[in-house]
């Protein structure tokens, strides 16, 4: 009969093994998770509600901006101030078919017309200065009516153009009351 013998003893994986199971688990995770970005650094759609602090968040902001929109609001651009060329915003813009509106000395609501850029009507100009402030507009697209304050409060999106003009003289009434920002 034949008598097997075993070793007693410890058993381990020999540096050969190791090696392999690490390139198996390596290429494993890179075919795996290669193509998968993180939704945290990339930034929302450009919508009236999120504009303000999509730009002020923005790699191109540096504590005053303007954004600039043509070709329907379907391409903008942005600069960081007076003294910077525009550069194109290359993220997603949900900007289409914007109008944008002031009130003019008697109150009125008015459509702005800013100019033309790169020989395309502006549909929308909006400035970003240092103190947290931008420019006051009431935006409409086919998704709604938005009222964007200059200073407090966030962007509202609202039921009509009058409504937005009532909320723009309010917040102006509140801006005149309060002394410490002048």
């Amino acid at each position: 009969m034949f008598s097997l013998s075993f070793r007693s003893g410890r058993y381990a994986f020999s540096l050969l093994e190791l090696l392999i199971v690490i390139m198996i688990v390596s290429l494993v995770y890179f075919l795996g998770f290669s193509g998968v970005e993180k939704e945290i650094n990339r930034p929302k759609a450009l919508t009236p509600l999120n504009l303000k602090s999509t730009i002020t968040h923005s790699k191109l902001f540096s504590g005053e901006a303007t954004l600039l929109c043509i070709n329907q609001c379907k391409n903008c651009y942005l600069r960081e101030n007076l003294n910077m060329p525009f550069e194109a915003y290359d993220n997603k813009i949900d900007l289409l078919g914007t109008k944008a509106y002031t009130l003019n000395a008697y109150n009125e609501l008015t459509e702005l017309e800013p100019g033309r850029y790169q020989d395309q009507k502006i549909c929308l100009e909006m400035h970003f200065y240092k103190n947290g402030s931008s420019t006051q507009l009431i935006l409409e697209n086919q998704h709604g009516i938005y009222f964007l304050p200059a200073f407090f409060g966030e962007p509202q999106k609202i039921d009509s153009l009058e409504e937005a003009k009532r909320l723009w003289l309010s917040d102006s009434k509140a801006v005149m009351n309060r002394g410490d920002f002048y």
